[in-house]
């Protein structure tokens, strides 16, 4: 499938899932994808996106975090789709991560994934400030406006989008949809 996507898409592409060895990476690399994102095994092995930067160059390493909020209202890094939490801190471990060589951070709320209730502007502003390297918001965006906002407010470098651009609405059917080009001029002025 990966290859079908290469040859039929000309933008740069990101390949993230399963990449736990440097054949793996490798093999991604070489159908032509730019970039590979890491989750769950940068928190198993965060000395595997040192050897990936090494061999592949920080700006081709993306670091998945996903971040729930815990029992106590704290933040914290969860792997393996959200079903395992760790207790590290998003902060903290973004700053491990940016050390090692990720090029970039792929930033999820997962408590509002799939919301439509606007990004977590506190998550986002904390982890951006943090580091030096981009940030890729995630998880609750449902109009343009949350676009600017992270982007204004919170400090993200870019976006990424789900069920905005696949839904009509939360909870409809299924439109692929793009915002208009001038309303993310007026929201990103």
């Amino acid at each position: 499938m990966l290859n079908d996507i290469a040859n039929e898409c000309f933008m740069p592409l990101g390949y993230g899932g399963g990449i736990r060895t440097l054949a793996d990476a490798k093999s991604v690399f070489d159908i032509g994808f730019e970039k590979i994102a890491v989750n769950s095994y940068a928190v198993e092995n965060p000395e595997f996106i040192s050897h990936l930067a090494e061999i592949y160059g920080s700006q081709s390493i993306i670091v998945s975090i996903d971040v729930k909020m815990n029992f106590w209202g704290h933040y914290r890094v969860c792997i393996y789709s959200g079903r395992k939490m760790t207790n590290y801190d998003p902060v903290v471990w973004a700053q491990t991560l940016e050390k090692k060589g990720a090029g970039e951070i792929l930033l999820t709320s997962v408590d509002r994934e799939g919301t439509w209730a606007g990004f977590d502007l506190d998550l986002v502003k904390q982890v951006a400030a943090a580091v030096n390297i981009p940030v890729i918001a995630h998880g609750g965006a449902g109009a343009v406006a949350h676009i600017g906002e992270v982007v204004k407010k919170a400090g993200a470098s870019a976006v990424a989008l789900g069920s905005m651009v696949v839904f009509q609405k939360k909870g409809m059917g299924v439109l692929v949809n793009f915002p208009d080009h001038q309303q993310l001029k007026e929201v990103l002025g």
